[in-house]
């Protein structure tokens, strides 16, 4: 069973978050000295910038999309090049069988450009089997080792496609994995940032415990300002 990816504990985006956590480090860093007094260190700032550091690094989702899309372009060639390699031989079978007959209806191609990667990659094995099979029935009409050794150089060659494609898919779903997992700590340790912060400046100074308060967006955080403006005594 496919093993699904982690629960977002967030609603920013992944730079969103990069970017909330370098500025919760810098204020942390100006407000050390406040920090120590909670065992929150020097130390725990710099191994928290290191996490952040490491997922910042981390490719993101556009990256893995392309590589993927790269991939499955170079699949679809490759599948291409098979059918051409399938009909090219099709064409001489139906010379010399009519398209009713069992002879020609042994090498099951007629969807063939319906069929799915899989199918095609068995149509295109079974083609060259049954050729070989009737290659001397086929001989005269231009069929022979060279004409279905193409057909099983383009399975070979679809086949690693293929494979290369899934691997990207697979590579992705990781990723995917790898940055939740990653954006989770980094989050957590956002958390205790700011919680240190707050209680630090909720009776100091509003300006910066408001520093320390996370949004859940940015939309959510031009909100809290604009009601925050609109009680503030105009002039």
């Amino acid at each position: 069973m496919k093993k699904q990816a982690g629960h977002r504990k967030h609603n920013v985006s992944d730079p969103e978050l990069y970017v909330n956590c370098a500025q919760a480090i810098r204020n942390a860093h100006r407000d050390i000295e406040y920090f120590e007094q909670y065992g929150y260190g020097v130390n725990r700032l710099k191994a928290f910038k290191a996490m952040c550091d490491q997922f910042h690094q981390l490719p993101d989702d556009d990256e893995m999309v392309g590589d993927q899309m790269i991939c499955t372009e170079k699949k679809n060639q490759a599948a291409d090049k098979l059918r051409t390699a399938i009909r090219s031989l099709m064409t001489r079978v139906a010379m010399k069988f009519h398209d009713k007959t069992g002879r020609y209806r042994k090498f099951g191609t007629a969807k063939l450009g319906d069929m799915s990667d899989p199918q095609l990659l068995f149509c295109g094995r079974r083609v060259a089997r049954v050729a070989r099979a009737q290659v001397d029935f086929l001989a005269d009409v231009g069929v022979n080792e060279n004409v279905i050794q193409r057909v099983l150089n383009a399975c070979t060659d679809f086949e690693k496609a293929m494979n290369i494609q899934q691997d990207k898919v697979h590579d992705r779903d990781i990723a995917v994995e790898r940055r939740v997992d990653q954006g989770n700590k980094i989050y957590d340790e956002l958390v205790v940032l700011c919680d240190i912060g707050k209680d630090i400046w909720a009776e100091r100074d509003p300006v910066k415990y408001d520093q320390y308060c996370l949004y859940e967006s940015n939309a959510e955080q031009k909100r809290v300002r604009k009601a925050k403006l609109a009680k503030t005594p105009q002039p």
